[in-house]
């Protein structure tokens, strides 16, 4: 037990686990906005894989971070819009229509990293994010070193969980968003625009898998690979049950499933526990299963949530 305490109580540990939390909180809040408006993305997980090897790819030819970034979240919004002509303007099931684009993004990224790369001897690498370590508040013992030198897309991660709190429960906007996810007839009836607030929120869905695939692809790796999503998608749709749709505790959930990851990860390279590996694998799937499983009994779905609305049959 000592031997793992002393894995987990490191400054480097907390400050990985941050980083692992990263991505799971730009797909977990960005699936967060398209449910509140009643979509289910099931295609987040494609999304991500796209949007990580259009950013990639961008850096890789460009040498311009930002310019990958912004090609990630660029094709990340024209998923979410693809989702959204399926979804609300054509009304057909969000269930297959998720799992199509998960497919459709997933077979693309594969055909355009063969057609762009071919099948390379040695992975293609880029130079990736750097630590930017914010003055003065670095220098604080313990946390500073933790929190406070991190890749500049943490911070925003970080910034944007208040800022979604702030946006969905004290703004008009967020009001009508969640009217929508609640009760579309009557959000018509007040004079709101029901597809355009879903539509928007999918942008903002597909917007935040672009920066959890950029993340994953030229910050904690230097490289595009066919496993850099890695389920993480479809754990952001099961971190948004754990949440309850709320941006603290979806972020929350994150930084759990995060905090089993990296403690798996030095469990591994440590090993102190003698297992074979792929027991550490499944570790932060499994408690987000359970998790899950104890925690959606009393969690209150938003109740348009997968209900097409048709004007006509107000």
């Amino acid at each position: 037990m000592s031997e793992i305490l002393s894995q987990i109580f490191q400054i480097g540990f907390f400050a990985a686990l941050i980083r692992i939390a990263t991505p799971l909180i730009f797909g977990t809040i960005g699936e967060m906005y398209a449910e509140r408006a009643g979509v289910l993305n099931l295609g987040i997980e494609g999304m991500m894989m796209l949007t990580a090897m259009a950013g990639f790819s961008t850096t890789y030819f460009t040498h311009n971070l930002w310019l990958g970034v912004l090609a990630a979240m660029a094709t990340g919004v024209l998923a979410g819009l693809l989702m959204g002509l399926l979804t609300v303007s054509l009304g057909l099931s969000q269930h297959v229509s998720g799992i199509g684009i998960t497919l459709l993004c997933s077979g693309l990224s594969f055909f355009f990293y063969r057609l762009i790369f071919g099948q390379p001897a040695s992975l293609p690498k880029i130079k990736p994010f750097h630590t930017v370590a914010i003055p003065v508040l670095s220098k604080i013992p313990i946390i500073g070193p933790i929190v406070f030198n991190q890749f500049a897309l943490v911070y925003i991660a970080l910034i944007f969980v208040p800022v979604s709190a702030w946006l969905l429960y004290s703004t008009p906007w967020g009001l009508n968003l969640r009217t929508v996810g609640e009760n579309p007839k009557a959000a018509y009836s007040a004079g709101v625009s029901v597809s355009a607030y879903r539509y928007q929120g999918l942008i903002i869905a597909g917007a935040l898998s672009g920066l959890a695939g950029a993340f994953l692809a030229m910050a904690q790796y230097n490289a595009y690979t066919f496993g850099v999503v890695s389920g993480r998608g479809w754990v952001c749709i099961a971190l948004i049950v754990f949440g309850q749709w709320d941006p603290y505790k979806s972020a929350a959930g994150a930084f759990l499933f995060a905090f089993i990851d990296a403690l798996q990860l030095r469990l591994q390279a440590s090993g102190v526990i003698h297992v074979p590996y792929q027991v550490f694998l499944m570790m932060p799937f499994v408690f987000t299963i359970v998790g899950m499983a104890l925690v959606s009994r009393n969690a209150r779905v938003p109740a348009a949530l997968l209900k097409p609305f048709r004007k006509e049959e107000r």
